[in-house]
């Protein structure tokens, strides 16, 4: 009998063991590694950037980096909890907000960097690709927004052309063998397909929509209201690595992932080109309001918002 006694309190000990390990795991743990998004592009260097280079452990950050294909993916991930910090668009951020997804933008990323290329020579205006078919990341991606922007400069609709959801990583391939006409994608995609594929670039972004905000750093708000201390970090963490892909381009090119990087001197030059942005000043705010008013025209919003509602303030 004593026996027994002892062998069901042993057992009792393990059972809350396990649930005292548990939970220790489960709001220690796990709660001190931040979950990062991104997209395979060029337009998320910073991050790249700020991970290779250690600055993340320098500041006493735990970091696990996840790749999405487009930006809607990346906001569902946030939206699940799989998610705390994501480097993604601006459409599908401002799309979510709009649907009270309850994420904000800490800093934005970089300006413009996209474009509507083709393997046919003789193309000079999206409008000889009517009736043809025209690729982007997918409906949720800024990429998407400004096919949309472009048609309609050029008194086109969405249905003169045909606009398959495609991994950007495919597009080139895809593009090469003729499955599409054309494609909508961002660096280095684009850059890949001018100068190592003698592709014809039709127009940048920046002739689409010059000035336009891209790529932005987003945040969830469980994650900024239980950690404020680290958003502030994060946020630092961005502008410094900005500042050194602003001051060594080139230098920085070993810090990209690999599955981005066909040619490093031709990286180097992406990079170089490239419109950053490290903070969350008042000509980015603005660049973003006047980002929203175009979705308003194009019909891609139905409202305004607050900077309360878009914008993460300490």
């Amino acid at each position: 009998m004593l026996k027994r006694k002892y062998i069901d309190l042993i057992i009792v000990l393990i059972v809350v063991l396990a649930v005292v390990s548990y939970t220790y795991t489960s709001f220690y743990s796990d709660d001190d590694t931040v979950s990062i998004g991104y997209l395979p592009s060029d337009h998320d260097a910073a991050l790249f950037v700020a991970n290779a280079s250690g600055m993340y452990r320098d500041a006493g950050l735990n970091v696990e980096l996840h790749e999405y294909n487009n930006g809607g993916d990346l906001i569902s991930a946030m939206t699940s909890g799989t998610v705390d910090v994501g480097y993604v668009g601006v459409t599908p951020v401002l799309s979510s907000i709009s649907k009270d997804v309850p994420i904000k933008i800490v800093a934005g990323a970089q300006l413009e960097g996209s474009g509507l290329v083709t393997n046919e020579p003789d193309v000079t205006s999206i409008e000889d690709l009517k009736g043809k078919s025209i690729a982007t990341p997918g409906q949720s991606s800024i990429q998407y927004m400004l096919l949309q922007y472009d048609l309609k400069k050029h008194n086109m609709t969405m249905s003169d052309i045909t606009s398959p959801s495609m991994k950007v990583a495919s597009m080139n391939d895809a593009l090469k063998t003729g499955s599409i006409d054309a494609m909508l994608t961002y660096e280095p995609y684009m850059s890949i397909a001018e100068k190592q594929n003698n592709m014809t670039v039709v127009d940048t972004s920046h002739e689409i929509l010059e000035n336009h905000p891209c790529c932005a750093v987003v945040v969830t708000d469980k994650f900024a209201n239980r950690h404020p201390d680290k958003v502030k970090k994060i946020a630092e963490i961005h502008k410094n690595a900005t500042e050194k892909l602003e001051n060594d381009p080139y230098g920085c090119v070993k810090y990209l992932p690999r599955n981005i990087v066909a040619n490093e001197t031709l990286e180097g030059q992406i990079l170089a080109n490239m419109s950053w942005v490290s903070d969350l000043n008042d000509t980015y705010k603005q660049d973003v309001r006047d980002f929203i008013s175009t979705e308003k025209d194009l019909g891609v919003l139905n409202q305004t918002f607050s900077d309360e509602k878009l914008f993460y303030t300490a």
